[in-house]
């Protein structure tokens, strides 16, 4: 994986790093506060190559240390909470002289820093900073560099050298070199980095706002061959850096939140792709794009790519990792690389897979994000585990089968909807269709198919039946049998359905004329395809064809006359049955007895 990262490293050093600031506090060369800019929307503008201390370097010394030209409003203005105690004050202060003192230092190299320097050493200065900024609600947690006249020193180089030394005197005091190794990561013969940088950006998905390690060994049990602390995973520091900057880019321009855990990806030869030739942004976001049928979208991509019209892409490759934090460290759930050519096909299988008839019948439901996929598994999204997110992510991207775990949760899910009286949720139907696709179930269709091999199939079909006979015999008189039997009609049919076979002649006898003949084929077309095997118990997979297949007869039902094509189940006297179906709505009812 570090490979890969690093294949998309640009220019990094050890000592510096990309940073956002928020204010802009702005004096003359005589060090008289000018004014202060706000620097955009948001967190603000961002600077490369910053001045950076890792946090080893900050709490290194005996005295308090602060970055250097970029800092928390706190330290460089004493623009404190007002919350904060005395101990919190005396910390800032002692951070913003450390904060003057670096200014001191550097300005023997960019004389211009002596006016900041002055500037923040004045009080009444100070006390004008904050005022602007309390002026300007500014947040106790936003950042502040300094611009003297026209010069903004994140800008000019004149201090980095400085600064190099600087840094190389702080790691010299305190440790010394350590004995050569080999790099793990590029095989050259380096002097290991003790710690590596931290890389933030995750606090939404576990992480800490500090930032969290991807290779750290904090604790004994951690070491092994008595090495001492990131030599147990040896890499230089330019290394470490080079990987922790490109992680921190990577995840702020390419992250994409699902619940709990960041989906971060790119592609190698194309670094920027629009959304609607973006196969991994279908799945993730763009739903206007889902609307207009994402797997349309990734069959004219690949057909572009096939004919030669798309050689930019032909040999482009992605890649895409699943992270989330832990305790200070960042968690890699799942790595992911492959050809864009691949992964435009997959994506396209997943939505076409996903495809089902709409509740009322008349369509197929819109193409669902992976989001509403994964949330038709779970009440609340909040609920929903990690593992089952990523297994879902890889299912659609490297178009292999569904989990059986989220089959499981499906079906329960769908028997809840059924028995609470629920609508039922096109994205969760979807999964159970793509699940039996990908087991290689060549009958599974988007609509009903009277014509599917598997019993279980059509013994929801006959549940479904027995349920708008019911209704048409007695109308809407209450919970019912379905809300009563689903459950143990969809585990052990041939427990239920005889009974309910029995209730259906009484019923059948209340209806007049045409219908009570079109309700009795209906059922003796369902009972042929069942003949004499009905099921004493089901398996999970086959529970998952029971709601199937009473799901698409209602769907069938539902759409009534003139959509015989679509559901070729329904092509007898719908014209009979349309009399008492004028209540043509979403949800069943097959109340009982």
């Amino acid at each position: 994986m570090l490979d890969l990262v690093l294949k998309q490293a640009g220019n990094s050093e050890p000592g510096f790093s990309e940073k956002t600031v928020k204010w802009l506090i702005t004096c003359t060369s005589e060090g008289q506060f000018t004014g202060l800019v706000s620097l955009g929307e948001g967190r603000g503008r961002t600077f490369s190559s910053c001045p950076n201390l890792t946090h080893p370097e900050l709490v290194g010394g005996s005295e308090v240390r602060s970055h250097f030209l970029i800092e928390g409003l706190p330290t460089i203005a004493l623009y404190l909470d007002p919350k904060a105690d005395e101990k919190d004050k005396i910390k800032f202060e002692a951070k913003h002289a450390y904060f003057i003192h670096l200014l001191k230092q550097a300005a023997e190299h960019a004389p211009y820093l002596t006016a900041a320097a002055n500037l923040l050493e004045n009080p009444d200065a100070l006390a004008a900073i904050r005022e602007e900024l309390r002026g300007a609600k500014a947040k106790f947690t936003e950042t502040a560099t300094l611009r003297i006249d026209s010069i903004t020193p994140l800008e000019r180089d004149e201090w980095r050298d400085w600064w190099r030394m600087f840094r190389t005197g702080l790691r010299t005091t305190k440790g010394g070199k350590a004995s050569p190794m080999r790099c793990l990561v590029t095989g050259e013969l380096i002097e290991p980095a003790p710690t590596h940088p931290k890389i933030s950006g995750i606090a939404s998905v576990g992480g800490l706002p500090a930032g969290d390690v991807l290779v750290g060994f904090d604790k004994a049990a951690f070491q092994s061959y008595g090495l001492d602390q990131s030599a147990n995973a040896a890499m230089s520091e330019e290394t470490a850096t080079a990987y922790t900057e490109t992680l921190k880019q990577l995840i702020a321009k390419k992250g994409v939140r699902l619940v709990n855990t960041l989906a971060v990806y790119w592609y190698t030869e194309t670094p920027e792709l629009p959304d609607e030739e973006n196969p991994l942004s279908w799945i993730t976001e763009a739903p206007e794009l889902t609307a207009a049928g994402a797997e349309a979208l990734a069959r004219n991509l690949l057909q572009a790519i096939r004919k030669g019209k798309r050689p930019d892409l032909a040999n482009n490759r992605y890649v895409a990792l699943m992270l989330s934090g832990q305790a200070g460290r960042v968690m890699v759930r799942d790595v992911m690389q492959g050809s864009f050519e691949e992964l435009a096909e997959h994506i396209g299988n997943w939505f076409d897979d996903l495809v089902i008839v709409t509740r009322d019948g008349k369509g197929v439901a819109r193409s669902p994000k992976l989001l509403a996929v994964a949330g038709s598994l779970v009440r609340d999204l909040k609920d929903l585990p990690s593992p089952w997110l990523q297994q879902l992510w890889r299912a659609a991207i490297t178009g292999t089968p569904i989990p059986t775990l989220a089959l499981a949760q499906a079906v329960m899910r769908a028997r809840i909807d059924v028995i609470n009286d629920n609508l039922a949720s096109h994205a969760r139907m979807g999964l159970l269709k793509a699940f039996h696709i990908r087991q290689g179930d060549r009958d599974m269709s988007t609509y009903l198919n009277p014509e599917h091999p598997n019993s279980a199939y059509h013994c929801g079909r006959l549940l479904a039946v027995f349920a708008r006979l019911q209704r048409a015999a007695l109308g809407d008189v209450g919970a019912g049998v379905v809300q009563r039997y689903y459950a143990a009609a969809s585990q052990t049919p041939g427990l239920v359905l005889g009974r309910l076979a029995s209730n259906a002649k009484n019923h059948l006898s209340k209806l007049e004329g045409g219908l009570a003949w079109w309700y009795e084929n209906q059922i003796a077309e369902v009972m042929s395809r069942i003949r004499d095997q009905i099921p004493s118990t089901l398996t999970l997979e086959n529970q998952s064809l029971f709601a199937l297949g009473y799901y698409q007869q209602l769907a069938a039902l539902n759409a009534g006359k003139g959509n015989a094509n679509k559901n070729p189940g329904i092509e007898a006297d719908q014209s009979a049955s349309s009399e008492s179906q004028s209540n043509n709505n979403d949800k069943d009812h097959y109340h009982g007895d």
